[in-house]
């Protein structure tokens, strides 16, 4: 069986990085392939390296993408092939900036849009319908380029597309909300273990960190809510046939709280759904330990 990546998005937002670490990985991978050869690719390939892995990256740079993806897409469906998408984004000052230290020029100004800032919005509204098709969004305004690798590492070493992926980033609201999360949870109510002397130069992996929490009958109340929460929306997700739930929780760092409170989730979480696939980002714990 042939398993597909399709890696899509915004310029600038780590394509050629995620393709590498597919490479490394031992895909097959390929960088801006034309849309229009998809179907005949993926016929010959079966036919000649059958269960093989392929990674492609198809974007802009191919005149005929956004006309032609929607039909391709769903003939590929049609035709009963396990693909995934991945569509990878940033925010705008973080494009601006990766382009001005690459100095690599936009794909769109060569049609004639001279700012910068005006050719990644106006890509961003050309690939807004698709980003809704992406099995999995990754926003990667937060990571550099090992981080990227890294996070790709995670979902797909060793991964069955067929199985469903919990995502959990543990995130500080002081450095911004994970776009990419379909769902998002505020633990702030928590006691705050920054404001204990022996306890702030920790993180929230620490079982003395973990310990503290646990004290609070809030931790407890808290993530009974949570995994009845998910008990409900998971099947709603296998029935939907999507790939991918990505779930927030949130503290002010990033450092205590919310990553503690991700390792209580996936305790639960693994023994009840071996057949689900658990990734976790602890996004910001190191960024420091000013909680």
């Amino acid at each position: 069986m042939i398993n597909l990546v399709i890696i899509t998005g915004i310029s600038g937002s780590g394509k050629s990085t995620t393709l590498k670490a597919f490479e490394d990985m031992g895909y097959l991978a390929i960088d801006n392939f034309p849309i229009r050869l998809l179907s005949l690719f993926l016929k010959e390939v079966k036919e000649s390296l059958d269960n093989r892995d392929i990674a492609l990256v198809m974007d802009l740079r191919d005149k005929y993408f956004l006309k032609d993806y929607p039909k391709i897409f769903q003939e590929l469906k049609n035709k009963g092939y396990n693909y995934e998408i991945i569509f990878l984004d940033a925010k705008t000052d973080i494009l601006i900036t990766r382009f001005n230290q690459t100095r690599r020029i936009h794909p769109l100004m060569k049609e004639g849009i001279r700012s910068l800032e005006e050719a990644i919005e106006k890509e961003k509204k050309l690939l807004a319908d698709l980003k809704e098709l992406a099995t999995l969004f990754l926003d990667t305004s937060n990571f550099n380029i090992h981080q990227l690798r890294n996070e790709i590492f995670k979902f797909y070493r060793n991964r069955n597309l067929q199985k469903l992926v919990l995502h959990l980033i543990a995130f500080g609201y002081k450095y911004g909300i994970p776009n990419e999360a379909n769902f998002l949870f505020d633990v702030r109510v928590l006691p705050n273990p920054y404001f204990v002397p022996e306890l702030k130069t920790l993180s929230g992996r620490d079982k003395e960190i973990k310990k503290y929490l646990l004290s609070f009958s809030e931790t407890t109340q808290l993530l009974n809510y949570l995994e009845e929460f998910l008990n409900w929306l998971i099947p709603f997700y296998y029935k939907e046939d999507k790939h991918c739930l990505t779930i927030g929780i949130g503290c002010t760092g990033g450092r205590h709280r919310s990553p503690a409170v991700i390792d209580f989730l996936t305790e639960k979480l693994q023994l009840k759904y071996p057949d689900i696939d658990i990734v976790v980002t602890y996004r910001d714990i190191e960024k420091d330990v000013k909680n």
